[in-house]
């Protein structure tokens, strides 16, 4: 069999990055500078780097970045406020809520207190409604990076079968609405799911976002299937087994260096997308 075409994110990003500069110029000929606010609650170390990351991207692209960090201690209450506070300033385009937040915080009434508007993170019930009805909105960032990588690499998804491992908020259900609303036929598994190798076998499509690493193994990749690996694991390891998925894919996602990087630039997309309108 041949090789499978390797689907990786470094040129996307490079094309995304490159229509985000020229937008960038657009508005800025309008004396508008596309800002993105990120909150992070706390001292968490992988949401520090993420929060960084984030602020380099975009001083790379010419967006601003507001970077705002609150203590451990934080109230519901007083996230809420920081959060009112950056809806009604004209000059933030887009909020993040770096997650996971403390647990004594209520996520969930942190994540809609920011308006649909301004939720280039698609983390939003209200997001996830117009996302799923397939009106005006901003998809969660991961999945929508998936669909960036499907098209760089023109694969067309209507009439698929596509199996999506995972259903949690901000990437298996956001995931499978955007791919049914371009006519895949989409099955989702999770942890009570019955005998997922048999389900996975027909799979013309496999989006695996488990959080489990090697979980996917290769001999439950119908031969030609396209396989999306948006886990990532301790020790940059997926939630497939690569190797052993090579001989049965007709493309495929590494890891690292397939979705992950894809991810950041959606959300700088987003966000100029959120000052153009």
């Amino acid at each position: 069999m041949t090789e499978p075409q390797m689907l990786l994110g470094k040129p996307v990003v490079e094309a995304l990055e490159q229509s985000i500069r020229q937008r960038v110029q657009v508005l800025s000929s309008h004396d508008i500078t596309p800002q993105l606010a990120t909150i992070l609650v706390g001292e968490d170390p992988a949401s520090t780097t993420y929060v960084r990351m984030k602020g380099n991207a975009c001083k790379r692209n010419g967006l601003a970045s507001k970077r705002i960090h609150l203590p451990e201690s934080t109230t519901t209450t007083q996230l809420l406020s920081t959060i009112q506070e950056l809806n009604e300033d004209p000059s933030v385009h887009g909020i993040l809520l770096q997650h996971p937040v403390p647990h004594h915080i209520d996520e969930g009434a942190a994540f809609d207190a920011i308006l649909p508007q301004k939720d280039v993170d698609g983390v939003t019930s209200a997001g996830f409604g117009l996302l799923a009805f397939g009106r005006p909105g901003y998809g969660s960032c991961t999945p929508q990076g998936i669909l960036h990588i499907l098209d760089y690499y023109h694969i067309n998804v209507s009439g698929l079968h596509a199996i999506i491992l995972g259903r949690s908020a901000i990437l298996g259900k956001p995931m499978a609405a955007m791919l049914l609303n371009r006519d895949a036929t989409v099955t989702i598994c999770h942890s009570h799911s019955r005998d997922v190798p048999s389900i996975v076998a027909v799979a013309d499509l496999v989006v695996a976002a488990v959080g489990k690493p090697h979980f996917v193994q290769g001999a439950w990749i119908k031969r030609g299937a396209v396989v999306i690996d948006a886990g990532y694991n301790p020790g940059n390891i997926g939630d497939v087994d690569f190797t052993a998925c090579l001989d049965r894919a007709s493309a495929i996602t590494p890891v690292p260096g397939g979705v992950g990087p894809v991810t950041i630039a959606t959300l700088l997309d987003h966000t100029v997308r959120a000052a153009e309108r």
